[in-house]
Parts: structure tokens; C-alpha cells; sequence
């Protein structure tokens, strides 16, 4: 018998979109993660991008547990010298709540060429619309 490797020719990829009201952050990130990876196939392969489409909406009412939403603090650095950003989880929230989802997806991902492609099918959307309506998105329960 030969090991079953799948190819990126025979995959179907389908579009999915979650809902992100009152769910913690890691667990729901780690959930999309993983579908989109394709981990949740039977004919999952490491090394082929065979994932599925995600649609987040609701990203600005995801919640943390504990002390996180004071302690939390997300940096950028700009490139410079002394250009180092510092931003509370509270701030991300109000201002960009879509990039706190998309920063913990994408830490859970490979690193490199793969991990990239695979990020590249989350799609974040801060409110309840979205503009994808035309895939036709199944509602996946997480």
C-alpha cells in the first residue's frame, strides 16, 4: 500500500463563516486555525494547503478571560530608532478589532510560504455584514 498525499489539483475548498460574539479569543482562534489548515479533512497533508475559506464577523465582541483586557499589550515597531508602538488589548478593540483575531490566527499557523497562502483565506469583519455574500458562506458552529 502507498501513503495517500493529497494534491492541491483535487481539493474542494469550501467558504464557512463563524460568528464571534462572546467567544474567548485563543480557543476560537485555535478553532479557526484549524479549519483553516484543513486539520478537520480526512485527507489532511502537512505540507499542502487543503483548508477551507473563513468569514469572521462580529470580531469587535470577542471577550478575554482574566486580567487580559488591561494586561494584554500588542507591539509594532515602525523602523526606526525609538519607534517601538505599545497598545492595550482595550485600544485594539475599539480601533482595529479586526487585527487582534487575525494576529492570534496567524501565530497558530506555519511559519513561511505555506503558513502565508493560509492566511490569506481568513477574512475579518469588525460588525455583523460582510461583502462575501456571493460564495455563498455555510454557517460552521464554533
Amino acid at each position: 500500500m502507498k501513503s495517500f498525499s493529497a494534491n492541491s489539483d483535487k481539493i474542494t475548498k469550501s467558504w464557512y463563516y463563524v460568528d464571534g460574539t462572546n467567544k474567548i479569543l485563543g480557543r476560537f482562534a485555535a478553532k479557526i486555525s484549524t479549519v483553516l489548515r484543513g486539520k478537520h479533512k480526512p485527507e489532511y497533508t502537512p505540507h499542502v494547503d487543503i483548508g477551507d475559506y473563513i468569514i469572521v464577523i462580529n470580531a469587535s465582541k470577542i471577550i478575554v478571560t482574566g486580567k487580559k483586557s488591561i494586561n494584554k499589550f500588542y507591539y509594532h515597531h515602525t523602523g526606526y530608532v525609538g519607534g517601538i508602538k505599545k497598545y492595550t488589548f482595550q485600544y485594539m478593540l475599539l480601533h482595529h478589532p479586526e487585527r487582534i483575531l487575525e494576529r492570534a490566527v496567524k501565530g497558530m499557523l506555519p511559519k513561511g510560504s505555506l503558513g502565508r497562502s493560509i492566511f490569506k483565506k481568513l477574512k475579518v469583519f469588525p460588525l455583523h455584514e460582510h461583502n462575501l455574500s456571493a460564495q455563498k458562506p455555510i454557517f460552521l458552529n464554533i
